[in-house]
């Protein structure tokens, strides 16, 4: 569970467009206010999801060789499917002109409601699909186990819990660093993309085929 978790969270909290989303927010007026509850609307979001799975499986996973035990793999193996084929899709529009949904050039009038919405509207929902179905297939009995999930959402809002710190108490050099990763995100935003999801693509197909058949 907890290389999965791992490698999940960093996929979210590396994922290009809520990322871009989130460098736009910072630089809109009072965009640090803005930026903290996007947070807390991402980080909420997680705890939300992953709360649920824990309650309807009550921390103890399906037994293996069973019906449910089964579905959780095929899903994971078909969210890895979904992750492979998206990048391919990338690949193949890699190059492209991209249109700037008109949303973004609205952020000066952002509520920080809204920014907390849009943060739960933005998540990479196939990836966190994933974790919720790897915490799914987890033993919860111990504190070590329940910090694991923490950790988790902590690790999928790494990202933007770093930036929002920076713009609340570095706020010159954070300008600079917004201004480099947004340059630098409209140029290489195809390829992260494409790297995280192939990566994480085949990682949980391949698990889970490994699985399935052993």
């Amino acid at each position: 569970m907890v290389v999965d978790l791992l490698l999940i969270g960093l996929g979210i909290t590396l994922e290009p467009f809520p990322l871009i989303a989130f460098l736009l927010i910072l630089s809109s007026e009072k965009g640090t206010r803005k930026g903290l509850a996007f947070v807390l609307g991402w980080l909420a979001c997680l705890i939300v999801v992953i709360a649920a799975v824990v309650l309807l499986t009550g921390g103890q996973p399906p037994a293996p060789a069973t019906a449910p035990s089964t579905a959780v793999l095929a899903i994971k193996l078909a969210l890895g499917v979904v992750l492979i084929l998206y990048a391919v899709r990338q690949w193949r529009r890699m190059g492209r002109p991209r249109k700037t949904p008109a949303w973004m050039g609205r952020l000066d009038q952002l509520s920080a409601w809204t920014a907390a919405g849009l943060a739960a509207f933005l998540q990479p929902w196939t990836l966190v699909a994933a974790g919720a179905a790897t915490v799914s297939q987890a033993k919860l009995s111990s504190v070590g186990e329940y910090l694991v999930l923490v950790l988790f959402c902590l690790l999928a809002t790494s990202s933007f819990l770093y930036l929002e710190l920076s713009a609340a108490f570095r706020p010159a050099s954070a300008e600079a660093l917004i201004r480099k990763l947004r340059t630098w995100l409209d140029t290489h935003q195809d390829q992260v993309i494409v790297v995280i999801s192939l990566l994480l693509g085949f990682w949980l197909a391949g698990k889970s085929i490994y699985l399935l058949v052993t």
